[in-house]
């Protein structure tokens, strides 16, 4: 029997991935550059052989901004998904395990934060408590937890009920213990599938909100921030922008290429 060929699109976004973890970890292999260099002689100066992705307003390398650029927000969409699978695990085994009160009270709480677009939650939440890194990875953690919480929940309630489960009962295993044992491994598993996805949307979300100025500060080498410089030279600097909107598009098709990749193939249908 043949082996299906590979997914090409999977392929270069796996590529694309792993090209942005060694930027990440380990920026200085693929930029040699300091990113807070300045050299105004050499500001606006095109894409070429000495700059490849030409330079700022002040003389920057825009190719080590980019590479540099790429620890924060792995770091910060990889820990805000993170947060938001965890919030969404906790609140749906809660509302799944626990009395019809308590069910409720949860649920009532998921249904008022996804009453609002997330990028209007996450705009609420860093203007009310501040804007730093810390705020906006808790902003971004919240903003997805109802998709999460629902999903557990959901689980939960068919697999609370399983045959499985109710001989577990019946050999008097205690319900907090069939709950870890059984119930827990079996409802995460859809939502850990679609972290990738989680992933991509929390860096499209972080660089726009850098994009308002409610990211790091500059002069950091910050993707949205970068975009947000480059459009006040847009007409005779192009590459201020075009860098680092091509990056941020490519890093979320990628990690959402992953992510449905992920989803398929736990739902049984390939890769």
């Amino acid at each position: 029997m043949k082996r299906p060929l590979p997914d090409p699109a999977l392929a270069l976004a796996v590529l694309f991935i792993l090209f942005l973890v060694v930027a990440a970890g380990f920026p200085e292999w693929l930029a040699t550059g300091d990113p807070f260099a300045t050299n105004p002689r050499h500001a606006f100066s095109p894409p070429g052989a000495e700059h490849l992705f030409g330079t700022d307003e002040n003389g920057r390398d825009v190719a080590t901004r980019i590479v540099y650029g790429a620890r924060s927000s792995l770091f910060l969409g990889l820990s805000a998904a993170i947060l938001t699978v965890s919030l969404g695990i906790v609140l749906g085994l809660l509302a799944g395990l626990s009395h019809r009160v308590i069910d409720n009270a949860v649920m009532r709480f998921v249904d008022i934060l996804q009453s609002f677009p997330e990028i209007l939650l996450v705009l609420l939440i860093v203007s009310f408590w501040g804007n730093s890194v810390l705020n906006l990875l808790l902003a971004l953690g919240v903003a997805g937890v109802p998709r999460g919480a629902r999903q557990v929940r959901a689980q939960v309630l068919v697999i609370r009920n399983a045959p499985f489960v109710e001989a577990a009962r019946t050999l008097g295993i205690p319900s907090w213990l069939v709950s870890l044992r059984h119930v827990l491994p079996n409802s995460i598993g859809p939502v850990l599938v679609i972290l990738p996805i989680e992933v991509g949307w929390k860096i499209s979300a972080a660089a726009a909100l850098s994009y308002l100025g409610l990211g790091a500060p500059p002069p950091a080498p910050d993707w949205g921030a970068m975009l947000a410089v480059g459009r006040e030279y847009i007409m005779t600097a192009w590459w201020l922008t075009a860098t680092p909107a091509v990056t941020i598009t490519l890093t979320v098709l990628s990690v959402t290429i992953l992510g449905r990749s992920l989803i398929r193939r736990s739902e049984g249908r390939g890769a």
